[in-house]
């Protein structure tokens, strides 16, 4: 959704910086970095993300029974979304607690629920994927995994396919850079960069 793009640039959830590149945790060079946690602080703006999300559950597990956040980005939004469509909410660790109960997940237990997984962001998919089959493992039902926005790499796809699970996002990378350029907020000549970082993460030429 080009609308939902506008607002993750205009709120800088998502910026890009192609000729000052950012690092992540895992050293890689980027030229752009996602934080949708920013949308919470802006109401009118996390309405309509909110709920474009819940539309774009409605519309495509319409049996949905539980509504599940990854940890810890996607807990808000999926608090959020729970709300809206009157469902029961929980989230999904990283990994189990090291005290307490020891638990990975948190929520009531109800064995064979049709759960939607609520992600902030996919780039690899690989956390996504991990609360996924934690949740298979106790007995849920996983409809798919949605998230706000996509890097669009194709390790993503290719993860997400690997595993069988149902994967949707309300704003993707292409889209992005689209209306950044549309807006102004990057030139002609920095789209390949991004494109040529899109397909190859791991090869730092794109900066060249």
């Amino acid at each position: 959704m080009k609308e939902v793009a506008k607002i993750l640039l205009k709120q800088k959830a998502v910026t890009l910086s192609p000729d000052d590149p950012y690092t992540w945790a895992s050293g890689i060079k980027s030229p752009i970095y996602c934080d949708n946690r920013l949308i919470l602080s802006y109401p009118e703006d996390r309405d309509l993300v909110e709920d474009s999300l819940v539309k774009l559950i409605e519309e495509n597990f319409e049996n949905v029974e539980y509504i599940m956040g990854t940890a810890t980005a996607g807990i808000p939004h999926a608090a959020i979304i729970a709300d809206k469509m009157n469902l029961p909410m929980g989230f999904v660790r990283s990994s189990n607690k090291d005290h307490g109960k020891g638990n990975k997940i948190e929520g009531a237990k109800i064995e064979g629920a049709r759960v939607v997984v609520i992600e902030d962001l996919f780039s690899t998919g690989g956390s996504s994927i991990e609360a996924a089959k934690a949740l298979v493992d106790e007995s849920y039902e996983v409809l798919g995994i949605v998230s706000i926005f996509t890097y669009n790499m194709n390790s993503a796809k290719e993860n997400f396919e690997k595993a069988g699970f149902n994967h949707y996002s309300l704003s993707n990378f292409d889209e992005l850079i689209e209306v950044a350029h549309e807006l102004d907020y990057i030139k002609e000549d920095q789209i390949e960069k991004l494109k040529k970082f899109r397909d190859n993460p791991q090869d730092s030429s794109w900066m060249d």
